[in-house]
């Protein structure tokens, strides 16, 4: 470990279905457990592998549901007990990522924690680290820090960040305040913001001292900022805390970070933000994921799957396939097919998006055996 994290704990928010990838992504196999990239580990062992060479094994916490345990220490056996904190139902990322520093604050009240989501794919791992050596130095000094990455294309599919002046700071060559947050735009707007270049997309990564960020959220959120602290209290102690658990986490408020934390430190002027120069993805649909695979190239059929038994001619698009049945596709463009035992997915990139919705009426048909 170096000097430069020796205060610093990461966390990895292991939750979410990934509902745009069903029927690959379902909740007793979320995305974050799946190979998506062909590197041969799940999403989440690729994350740790991102973070430990800079933090240690001890210094890395996850969080993640209480279904999920033992999958997640299957992939990350160098992770400690004590450092696995499982929630009993999801509540957003608020609550998730509030635990965590609740717990780690307790344990050391000048701690540093930064978060990283565990179903992302990033590549260029210097610059990764170079961002997030700058993002802890900013947090030294009290602000909390977001990791901007500077736009490849204009995305519609991300949420964007304005930065806006520059921030002197130590180590920290890069920084700048945050000016805004900006939802997901439409195309035309997606152009202005790519053109502009002061925006970037967000990418939901936060680094903060967690003392700081816990009193953003008691500004903003003090029911749940109480209640997080009632956790924390009781967490270290086994006999305590399950029944607190039990108790309080359902009442906990679901509401993600970035409006619980984020958007209100940035108009008060707490929120910096460091560029990122390195590739990164969220997976957030089909459509991103055969870019992935494909590194861009639109005339490819991009395969994913060990058994996968494919006859291509004049097909364009993705294919993931669980089964060894033979699937062929003849002339079909940008085709997004999804192949499973119990379910098949047949749709194309412009709609990936709609997959969501097939979820969401599954859930209203009581298909839950599909899910």
């Amino acid at each position: 470990m170096t000097s430069a994290f020796d205060d610093f704990y990461a966390v990895i928010p292991a939750g979410g279905i990934g509902s745009r990838l069903w029927p690959l992504s379902r909740a007793d196999a979320p995305k974050f457990l799946h190979d998506l990239t062909g590197s041969g580990n799940s999403l989440l062992r690729d994350t740790w592998d991102r973070l430990e060479p800079m933090v240690g094994p001890d210094r890395i916490a996850v969080v993640t549901g209480r279904a999920h345990r033992a999958a997640v220490e299957a992939e990350l056996p160098g992770i400690q007990d004590l450092n696995v904190f499982l929630e009993s139902e999801p509540r957003d990322s608020a609550a998730a990522i509030g635990l965590a520093a609740a717990i780690l604050h307790r344990r050391d009240p000048d701690v540093i924690i930064g978060s990283f989501a565990a179903d992302h794919v990033i590549r260029g791992l210097r610059t990764f680290e170079f961002a997030v050596e700058q993002a802890v130095a900013v947090a030294r000094d009290g602000y909390i820090c977001t990791i901007g990455i500077q736009p490849s294309e204009p995305s519609v599919g991300f949420g964007y960040i304005q930065k806006g002046d520059e921030l002197i700071v130590d180590k920290a060559p890069e920084a700048a305040t945050v000016v805004r947050f900006v939802e997901k735009p439409d195309l035309e707007t997606a152009k202005e913001y790519y053109a502009d270049r002061s925006f970037l997309w967000n990418a939901g990564m936060f680094i903060s001292r967690a003392s700081v960020l816990l009193d953003e959220l008691a500004q903003n959120e003090p029911e749940l900022h109480a209640g997080l602290l009632e956790l924390a209290e009781a967490w270290d102690d086994r006999d305590k805390r399950g029944p607190v658990v039990d108790r309080v986490w359902p009442t906990l408020k679901k509401i993600a970070i970035d409006y619980a934390v984020a958007e209100p430190a940035a108009e008060k002027g707490r929120l910096a933000v460091i560029p990122g120069h390195f590739d990164w993805d969220d997976v957030g649909d089909f459509a991103s994921l055969t870019k992935l695979i494909s590194n861009g190239r639109k005339n490819d059929l991009a395969v994913l799957g060990p058994r996968a038994r494919v006859l291509s001619d004049a097909a364009t698009g993705i294919l993931v396939s669980q089964t060894s049945r033979v699937i062929s596709l003849i002339g079909v463009k940008d085709i997004v097919v999804v192949d499973t035992p119990d379910a098949l997915l047949v749709t194309t990139a412009e709609h990936a998006q709609r997959v969501k919705g097939v979820v969401e009426s599954l859930k209203l048909t009581g298909r839950g055996d599909v899910l």
